[in-house]
């Protein structure tokens, strides 16, 4: 073999081991961006879900914050009747149907935004909820029931009206603490 013969031999190897070094490095680099690929996907599902679940909890403890904001308002509307009933009946005067409607009115609302807030949670605060709106509702039965009764009974019903009205507002200031720890806890779970 001559000189020229090697060296077309050497430079048709050398060329067939860089073709076949470029489709080898080719290959892995297809794989490599493949892979590169499927990673960069995962991260931005994986971003894209954590966002999505940050923005839900934002907006549930919105929800939250707004349904206990609604709860707290209906009873100051309810509280703020008693306030302005409960020394005239205990003066002698009745209820007429006027401050009857206006009671109604206020424990459905009442009702109505402890119902709300039960979409939102947490539980502790629902079940609070739930005996803010039953012990308001019991004040409310106490106060007809004292303004109906007899002076021979007139003690017995103020002193029930008097403890269901402490028990309602211990259980308001329960709701209202409780409330207020929720709200300010940045790391309140949905549920």
């Amino acid at each position: 073999m001559s000189d020229a013969t090697g060296t077309v031999i050497a430079a048709a190897i050398a060329f067939a081991a860089a073709v076949i070094g470029a489709v080898v490095a080719g290959m892995y680099a297809k794989r490599g961006a493949e892979a590169g690929g499927r990673k960069a996907v995962e991260a931005a599902l994986a971003q894209v879900h954590g966002q999505a679940a940050a923005e839900h909890w934002q907006w549930v403890r919105s929800q939250r914050h707004q349904a206990f904001a609604a709860l707290l308002e209906a009873y100051a509307a309810l509280d703020e009747v008693l306030v302005r009933i409960t020394p005239e009946v205990r003066g002698g005067a009745g209820l007429d149907e006027a401050t009857g409607d206006e009671f109604r009115e206020r424990t459905v609302e009442l009702k109505a935004k402890t119902s709300q807030l039960a979409l939102w949670g947490p539980n502790e605060a629902n079940l609070l909820a739930y005996a803010v709106t039953g012990k308001s509702m019991a004040v409310v039965g106490a106060l007809i029931q004292a303004a109906g009764e007899s002076s021979s009974n007139l003690s017995v019903a103020w002193s029930g009206f008097d403890q269901a009205r402490n028990e309602m507002t211990q259980v308001y200031a329960s709701f209202l603490q409780r409330a207020g720890e929720i709200i300010r806890d940045p790391v309140q779970p949905v549920s």
